[in-house]
């Protein structure tokens, strides 16, 4: 039986979205191509008639995620104080358990640094952000003012997840979210 274009496309689309979950939930190398196309219902061989490769799948998979936080970023950005808004955003509780929902960043970025191709589209979803930033700050070196707060969101962000004390996580959000809110007034 052959499938209408219709629902090949939305099929597309659904593994597109569980893969953007799951990468940025366990990681990429984590993340098996027969457990995910099984959540989903598919077959692992239906994979290929979807994507040439896995790498093809995790671009589509960074660009989706990167589309989702840009509507976040717009509406933080678009508030009063926007740099502050990121800020609590970013390193909030929630963030923090939701990596499946969140920036892909602090997830996927140490492996798409180590995979044979540079991912343009972890380029982009790092530039976007740093654009923002930049762009509520005043002064001199704004853009490498930009670079060293998203970098330490990301790390803040990282550590936080990965440490086994659910205190000492709450106080690196805190800690970090209260140095980089003073080190901007």
């Amino acid at each position: 039986m052959r499938y209408s274009q219709d629902h090949k496309a939305q099929t597309h689309q659904r593994i597109i979205k569980e893969a953007s979950v799951r990468f940025r939930r366990d990681g990429i190398g984590a993340t098996g191509l027969q457990p995910l196309m099984k959540a989903l219902g598919l077959t692992h061989g239906g994979f290929y008639s979807h994507f040439k490769s896995k790498d093809e799948l995790v671009e589509k998979a960074l660009q989706a995620a990167g589309d989702e936080v840009d509507v976040v970023c717009a509406e933080l950005f678009a508030q009063d104080r926007p740099l502050e808004a990121f800020i609590d955003a970013y390193l909030s509780q929630w963030h923090q358990t939701s990596p499946h929902e969140g920036c892909p960043l602090p997830t996927m970025s140490s492996e798409l640094g180590m995979r044979r191709q540079p991912s343009p589209t972890s380029d982009a979803v790092l530039n976007a952000r740093l654009r923002q930033i930049q762009d509520t700050l005043d002064g001199e070196d704004t853009a490498e003012r930009s670079i060293v707060i998203m970098s330490t969101l990301v790390g803040a962000l990282l550590l936080s997840r990965n440490v086994e004390n659910a205190e000492l996580a709450r106080q690196i959000l805190e800690v970090t979210r209260k140095s980089l809110k003073r080190a901007q007034s």
